[in-house]
């Protein structure tokens, strides 16, 4: 299993409606909305690297109000 948080920016205003969205997505654990250079950040599982990355092209940067998105997978050192 892969996990990665994701960091969405969005455009103003639309940082609530993306998290609940995106909240009801296979595979989402966990969208909240937060403050500072990213309005929300999405923990996400999948079964694959490869998988994880169709989830956010296909699904997650498909959200209407997203403007931009930075994967970052989890790894234990």
């Amino acid at each position: 299993m892969v996990q990665a948080y994701i960091l969405i920016q969005t455009e103003v205003g639309k940082a609530s409606t993306v998290a609940e969205t995106i909240s009801r997505l296979p595979g989402v654990l966990q969208a909240e909305d937060v403050t500072g250079p990213y309005d929300v950040i999405v923990r996400a599982e999948s079964d694959t690297v490869d998988d994880l990355g169709r989830m956010v092209v296909a699904r997650v940067q498909q959200v209407e109000g997203i403007t931009r998105t930075l994967t970052c997978p989890v790894v234990h050192l």
